[in-house]
């Protein structure tokens, strides 16, 4: 027998929650060297990264983290979620290797948890509009690069057109995510600024929030939206596991 990892949390442990992990596995509460981590039987050897598997380990720690006690109003379940795809065959495993070495760290960062929840915000553009606005703002740069339609151009000469062209392109969204770090980042406790996943993603941040600041939060990334209108697609998602803020080292699967 084996068991699936999904997050650790501090004592006292939730009680009485109902919640199905991965192969419809209940998920449980072992409490280990003053922690409680979270867990499910394993039914298979190794899980594939599906989205299927990926969206019920991330449900797993978005229900566990909504369930949490509430005081004053404020949400205090400080969870510490683990990669996907952890595989234990004994809770000695654990203790050992996990819980033991890392214990002031683990205690730490569950410290700097407590109370506080993930959002992030993708900024996308699309580069052809862009372009063009960068052309109609700087009509010198434009007659430039009309040049290079039907008409012999030097190697040298097409270069410099192009450095600035991309050289433009890089201030205009430089000026974007300028925009947005002065709008969020002083509402954030903490900032993880991810590389963008793809062509027209101009950026990609994560933000550690307290649990009442999200309203607040949220009515910036609108405010955002408006002032960019249609330039710009911004997708906000307003509640996960704090994934990138949970920098632990964790020990290989066996």
């Amino acid at each position: 027998m084996s068991f699936y990892i999904y997050g650790i949390l501090t004592l006292p442990a939730p009680e009485n929650f109902s919640l199905q992990g991965l192969d419809g596995q209940p998920v449980q509460i072992k409490i280990l060297d003053g922690f409680a981590v979270i867990y499910s039987q394993a039914q298979q050897e190794r899980y594939l990264a599906s989205r299927r598997n990926l969206l019920s380990h991330e449900k797993v720690l978005e229900e566990i983290m909504q369930a949490g006690d509430v005081y004053d109003g404020l949400r205090q379940r400080n969870l510490l979620p683990v990669q996907f795809g952890l595989l234990v065959s004994s809770w000695e495993t654990v203790s050992e290797q996990l819980i033991r070495p890392h214990q002031e760290e683990l205690t730490q960062l569950l410290a700097k948890l407590s109370g506080r929840r993930e959002v992030s915000v993708k900024v996308f553009w699309d580069p052809d509009v862009e372009i063009q606005g960068l052309l109609a703002e700087h009509p010198n740069l434009k007659t430039q690069r009309d040049k290079l339609v039907g008409q012999p151009l030097s190697m040298e000469q097409a270069i410099q057109i192009g450095q600035a062209i991309e050289q433009g392109m890089n201030d205009r969204k430089q000026g974007i995510i300028d925009v947005f770090q002065g709008t969020l980042n002083s509402i954030a406790i903490d900032v993880v600024e991810n590389t963008p996943q793809m062509e027209t993603m101009i950026y990609n941040a994560a933000y550690l929030i307290s649990w009442e600041a999200e309203s607040q939060f949220s009515e910036h990334v609108e405010a955002l939206d408006r002032q960019f209108e249609e330039r710009l697609r911004i997708r906000y998602n307003n509640f996960t596991a704090p994934f990138n803020f949970a920098r632990l080292r964790l020990f290989s699967s066996n």
